[in-house]
């Protein structure tokens, strides 16, 4: 367990680590495309070092310098694993590489840690049934482990629900310059978190694959069209950038974060901006954000577009002024850990008083005391509650190594602070 220190006074500057989205994209991007890739600043993660070692697995040949991944693709042309691929609790990875096994002919198995097991795959597993690719759910539960025959995909076209999580159609569509055919991707109802499909088509359109974007309800991708290999650098990460900006949210100080792209589609680029509805001065230049903490006030907001941010908004909220109702957020309960209940549970513990919902949050403020508080082996539930320990005195943040999941060096970078 590791304590935090409550901070008067709080002025610092942070460079933040690349982004988990953009580097696990990437790295599958660059595994398909045919010639050297070299991707600067990487993040160095759990997450990122399961993909590495399934693209290997694959026999795709990727050297780890300190600051750059080199990946060696093979241009579509994919060897059969010798065993099957695990990827612990890897989100993106057991997605993304769901579509990608079904370009390799021959039979593969994907399998991860016990909370992965609960993860749902059944909308994926069914897009690619729907081309007629034998992909099962081997306990017939809709989640991993899964086994997959590939070979060649036909693509066409193809309906997807789009409610429960981005990452299928991001699955469907990092592969799809490589099926046999042009695919058309029909989302049914409306796609949730669209700011992570948003980050898909940045990545692909810059590795040189177009996708054709009808108002999130019709994605295209024409067969034939190729990944390029490049030197390509990784930005750096907002949603690791949010729990520094609330740290002087909730402090009344003042932050400077370096190297960073005010003008992202990640969707958490907008944080500041649902600081500064609390009350937050926000400064922005070409490659940085200055950001000054000011009394804070409750607020009514939609987080779908920013899930990775909602839990530093909802501690964040204990600090605030009135309550804060946080909506939108019904694909929580579906990530590392139901979120939803993790918030409510830890919350309340602190001392606030919690409303949770089948998709939504309230928070009202009450009387804190310091707890210590479960991860739920949740990197996000520890680094946002670390926020918490800035203003409460006697706030421990159990197993603290859950964090390497996405930021190996968080609690390095907090102590500095």
């Amino acid at each position: 367990m590791i304590e935090i220190k409550p901070i008067q006074n709080l002025q610092a500057t942070v460079t933040i680590p690349g982004s988990k989205s953009y580097t696990n994209r990437a790295l599958l991007i660059a595994g398909l495309s045919d010639g050297e890739c070299r991707l600067e600043k990487p993040l160095v993660s759990d997450d990122t070092k399961y993909m590495i070692q399934a693209l290997k697995a694959f026999q795709i040949p990727v050297q780890e310098d300190r600051e750059a991944f080199i990946v060696f693709g093979k241009g579509g042309e994919l060897a059969m694993p010798s065993d099957p691929i695990f990827v612990g609790n890897a989100g993106t990875a057991m997605r993304f590489l769901t579509t990608f096994s079904s370009l390799v002919p021959g039979k593969i198995h994907l399998d991860g840690d016990e909370r992965m097991r609960e993860r749902p795959l059944a909308d994926l597993l069914d897009c690619l049934k729907q081309m007629g690719v034998q992909a099962n759910s081997v306990n017939n539960t809709g989640c991993p482990p899964i086994d997959i025959e590939g070979g060649k995909v036909p693509g066409g076209n193809i309906k997807l629900a789009g409610n429960n999580s981005s990452q299928y159609l991001t699955s469907i569509l990092l592969s799809a310059p490589y099926f046999e055919q042009d695919t058309c991707v029909h989302i049914q109802g409306d796609l949730t978190s669209k700011s992570y499909a948003d980050i898909t088509l940045d990545i692909m359109k810059t590795f040189g694959v177009h996708v054709g974007n009808e108002s999130y309800q019709r994605f295209t991708v024409k067969a034939g069209d190729r990944y390029k290999a490049q030197t390509y650098r990784v930005e750096s990460d907002w949603s690791s950038a949010t729990y520094f900006l609330a740290a002087a949210a909730v402090t009344g100080g003042e932050m400077t974060l370096t190297d960073i792209q005010p003008n992202s589609v990640q969707g958490d680029a907008k944080f500041a901006s649902v600081l500064e509805q609390m009350g937050c001065r926000v400064e922005i230049k070409s490659n940085s954000m200055h950001i000054k903490g000011n009394p804070l006030r409750g607020i009514t907001i939609n987080m779908n577009n920013m899930p990775d941010a909602v839990q530093t908004l909802a501690v964040t909220a204990l600090f605030a002024k009135g309550e804060t109702v946080i909506e939108g957020i019904g694909n929580l309960r579906i990530k590392e850990t139901d979120r939803i209940s993790a918030l409510a549970n830890e919350l309340t513990r602190l001392g606030a008083e919690v409303e949770a919902g089948e998709d939504y949050l309230i928070i009202k403020p009450g009387t804190y005391h310091g707890a210590e508080i479960e991860t739920y082996n949740d990197h996000r539930m520890a680094m946002s509650f670390a926020v918490a320990g800035l203003k409460i005195p006697g706030v421990g943040i159990k197993n603290p190594q859950c964090v390497e999941k996405s930021f190996p060096d968080f609690f390095q970078r907090f102590a500095n602070l």
